[in-house]
């Protein structure tokens, strides 16, 4: 999609993703809720080692995010974990999802060996596995995985 930005997000001003929280509070998404009470509390920054958060911007504001964790369910440390995506509904189906799961993917080659991630929604499940995530079963934290080495 032309006119988008995708920008590593340092110090994430959550006044500037209001609304993003409304709208996907909205649609009954409480994820981007978590990532921002996460952040207030000091849980989840983003900013460990091998850890990201990425925005998309169109239009001057921000319309999609994504984040990179350590894994908090691993000890080996070789796994990361993808967090919180969610695209506006108004900018769905323009790519800025691969967009944002590209930058997720090259930051987590430097870091890790697989990635994962955890979802119930049927449409994102299509989208990781178009991006070439595997289906993972019997795991409790788990639904997608993807080697990247």
């Amino acid at each position: 999609m032309k006119n988008v930005k995708i920008t590593r997000s340092e110090s994430l001003v959550l006044s500037e993703i209001d609304k993003l929280v409304e709208e996907s509070d909205h649609e009954g998404f409480r994820h981007l809720k978590r990532l921002v009470n996460e952040y207030q509390a000091g849980i989840n920054r983003f900013d460990k080692q091998g850890e990201a958060l990425f925005v998309a911007y169109a239009h001057n504001r921000i319309v999609g995010i994504c984040g990179l964790t350590q894994d908090p369910y691993s000890q080996e440390g070789t796994i990361g974990r993808v967090r919180r995506l969610y695209v506006s509904k108004d900018f769905r189906g323009s790519g800025i999802g691969s967009l944002l799961m590209d930058e997720i993917m090259k930051e987590a080659k430097m870091h890790y060996r697989t990635l994962v991630l955890k979802t119930d929604n049927p449409i994102a499940d299509k989208f990781y596995c178009s991006l070439g995530f595997e289906l993972k079963t019997n795991d409790l934290y788990i639904t997608h995985y993807l080697q990247l080495v």
